[in-house]
């Protein structure tokens, strides 16, 4: 069974996610918490797969929480949820290790497979949350020298590797593209995340479109 935590300042969204994921058979709500203390205190005294995050919540937010919840329990995968047009502190929990973001729109089936995939360690990025973190960076300006910097040392398949997750595709997915196997593809990110520095998938997408290896092909 996948052990999630469901955080947010709202006990209807708390209950309506909960409804939501107990659909599924294989994924059983076991913690709730109204804001961010009592979000990692349940990281602290439970065993968490997976930790649905509100963004925006008093007393103690989502990304101070996430912060939090990576020195408690670095193997608890954090998903924020949040609502379009909070790109600012999307870019600051993507910093503080998450890594995976939805929108508070986002319909059940999607929700339930979204968890699903963050307890097996593929992403988890709505493609609006994609596009507002790189816009972001261009607004920013990308560290282009940087990223090369940091892709440098990649093979070209690990290159490759990286260019499809900087789009968002999962595993299988990008195994599909490239004609390799799943498997294949989970060691090539493990590498990438290792020889790059990134901590997660979110922050390595970002890294392959400062190094423009979304554009150049």
């Amino acid at each position: 069974m996948i052990r999630v935590l469901v955080a947010d300042d709202e006990a209807l969204m708390r209950v309506g996610i909960r409804l939501i994921l107990e659909n599924a058979e294989d994924i059983d709500v076991v913690a709730e918490a109204g804001d961010g203390y009592a979000a990692a205190a349940a990281c602290r005294t439970q065993d968490i797969d997976v930790a649905l995050l509100d963004i925006q919540m008093p007393d103690r937010d989502g990304v101070a929480a996430a912060e939090d919840i990576a020195r408690i329990s670095p193997r608890t995968c954090v998903v924020m949820l949040t609502a379009f047009g909070e790109e600012a502190s999307v870019t600051r929990a993507l910093r503080a290790g998450a890594s995976g973001f939805l929108l508070k729109d986002t319909g059940p089936a999607e929700l339930i497979r979204a968890v699903q995939r963050a307890a097996a360690g593929e992403p988890v990025l709505a493609p609006r949350i994609t596009r507002q973190l790189l816009d972001r960076q261009l607004e920013s300006g990308r560290n282009t020298e940087a990223a090369l910097r940091r892709t440098g040392e990649l093979t070209p398949a690990e290159q490759d590797v990286l260019r499809l997750l900087g789009t968002g595709l999962s595993n299988a997915e990008i195994a599909g593209q490239l004609y390799l196997s799943a498997g294949t593809v989970k060691a090539h990110i493990s590498r990438i995340l290792t020889r790059t520095g990134c901590a997660n998938r979110v922050q390595a997408a970002v890294l392959a479109h400062d190094a423009g290896l979304l554009t150049d092909r």
